[in-house]
């Protein structure tokens, strides 16, 4: 099994360190283009929930990214160094009295683009599984 990692500061405009980590992902494990779109959007949003909700923004703190590859499945393991949240009683974004609401999209967003979604330690660890054929 492979594993990288990679910690950067809580700070939003540190997405485009995770994106490139994404794409040098894509090259050196030849994923292809629809995976590698779903990843995208999944672990972005991950990472971006990690540095607005559990980390509060708060630049001292890290989120952290690692990837680990098996034989054919990929994981993304997004870590912040917030408290957590309730991840099981989550509103349903596309309930007609959430639609005008701008938040709650993002877990719904892993849920439909990964291939799994599992959380830990209350919230503050969320894996998303891609099924590849490598």
């Amino acid at each position: 099994m492979k594993n990288i990692r990679i910690d950067i500061p809580a700070l939003s405009e540190n997405i485009r360190m995770i994106e490139s980590f994404i794409d040098n992902a894509k090259e050196k494990y030849k994923l292809d283009d629809d995976i590698y779109g779903n990843i995208m959007i999944a672990v972005t949003e991950a990472v971006n929930n990690a540095i607005k909700h559990g980390n509060r923004n708060d630049s001292t703190k890290n989120v952290s990214l690692s990837l680990a590859l098996e034989e054919g499945l990929i994981k993304f393991k997004v870590e912040d160094e917030g408290r957590g949240f309730d991840h099981e009683h989550l509103p349903d974004p596309t309930a007609p009295e959430n639609l005008e609401k701008p938040g709650g999209r993002g877990i719904f967003l892993m849920k439909h683009l990964s291939d799994e979604v599992e959380f830990a330690e209350g919230g503050r660890i969320v894996e998303l599984r891609f099924y590849i054929d490598n």
